[in-house]
């Protein structure tokens, strides 16, 4: 009997996405709320600046991620599933990529 198929193992294969995203979500929150008031305290004391996002790095480096990370999901979906729509996974972040480094490249 494969250990897998028990009702405990798919219950806890299940829950791993759920806590990963409920624990990124908590750590997003308080990543926000950390940088508004440090933003307000700034603001209260006269010392804040704006920073303005240099989109061509921005552009850049999640481009280069996003390529990376779709190439390795469309290679392995590619080996897994071979041509089939669980591809998409791997190709809608390596075209994102692609258009960012694109856009990089063009400005």
């Amino acid at each position: 009997m494969n250990s897998f198929t028990e009702p405990a193992a798919q219950i806890i294969v299940a829950l791993i996405p759920i806590a990963g995203i409920i624990i990124g979500g908590i750590v997003i929150f308080f990543y926000l709320l950390w940088h508004h008031r440090q933003i307000m305290f700034q603001l209260k004391n006269g010392t804040y600046t704006p920073q303005s996002l240099n989109l061509k790095n921005f552009a850049l480096i999640t481009g280069l991620l996003l390529c990376s990370v779709g190439l390795v999901l469309s290679v392995l979906f590619c080996i897994i599933d071979g041509i089939s729509y669980s591809l998409l996974g791997g190709l809608l972040p390596l075209a994102l990529g692609v258009g960012l480094l694109i856009y990089n490249r063009l400005s």
